[in-house]
């Protein structure tokens, strides 16, 4: 099982990481970084990069597909070597994903159109703008199509895609392996928890 997952300026590292880790610790899967060159990706903070090791052309079809965000979505949303892999690769895999702003990316190639979707929750309202549903879910899964919401969600879709890829006790057992256990010190994780005030700090972080 081949997983791809696209680079490209400014993403965000936990994204990319997130999902990354959980399908690479899986039995019999491998997981590709590309880009449109083979070579170092700087992320949104500046001070990390990551290796795209193939190119677009490289991996044309693979399994799955999962597309970080970050502030640089607004630039990749124009890069039509990215758009147009995402398109033509995605008539071929098993699952097509993404995470955070990601899901602007699966617009802007055509694939949300009538589709129920959703991203971080500070820019959720706009995939409107890409003919698509937006959800207020942490993961939406529609038909093969799932989107997660910001950045730490990446890691709950990617234990979900790798249940319905293998089974329930696969993805339990990566997740034990991750101890990946969540019990965050504050209740602050969502606006709908977050004391009054913290919305606008936050978005200055990411934005």
């Amino acid at each position: 099982m081949h997983v791809a997952i696209p680079l490209y300026p400014r993403f965000t590292a936990l994204d990319a990481v997130g999902p990354y880790t959980v399908l690479a610790f899986a039995p019999g899967f491998t997981v590709t970084f590309v880009a449109a060159r083979p070579g170092e990706i700087l992320d949104d903070r500046g001070s990390l990069s990551l290796t795209a090791t193939k190119s677009y052309a490289d991996l044309p079809y693979p399994d799955v597909i999962i597309v970080p965000g970050g502030p640089g979505t607004a630039e990749a949303l124009h890069d039509p070597a990215l758009l147009d892999w995402i398109t033509a690769a995605h008539e071929r895999t098993r699952w097509t994903t993404s995470v955070c702003s990601g899901s602007f990316l699966l617009g802007a190639a055509g694939l949300l159109k009538g589709r129920r979707a959703t991203s971080h929750w500070g820019w959720l309202e706009h995939l409107t703008g890409f003919g698509a549903q937006p959800v207020s879910e942490r993961v939406v899964v529609d038909d093969r199509i799932i989107t997660a919401a910001g950045v730490s969600a990446g890691i709950d879709m990617a234990l979900i895609v790798l249940a319905r890829l293998t089974d329930v006790a696969t993805a339990q057992t990566v997740q034990l392996a991750m101890e990946y256990d969540p019990r965050p010190p504050f209740d602050a994780g969502s606006p709908r928890t977050a004391p009054a005030g913290l919305a606008e700090r936050a978005l200055s972080l990411i934005g």
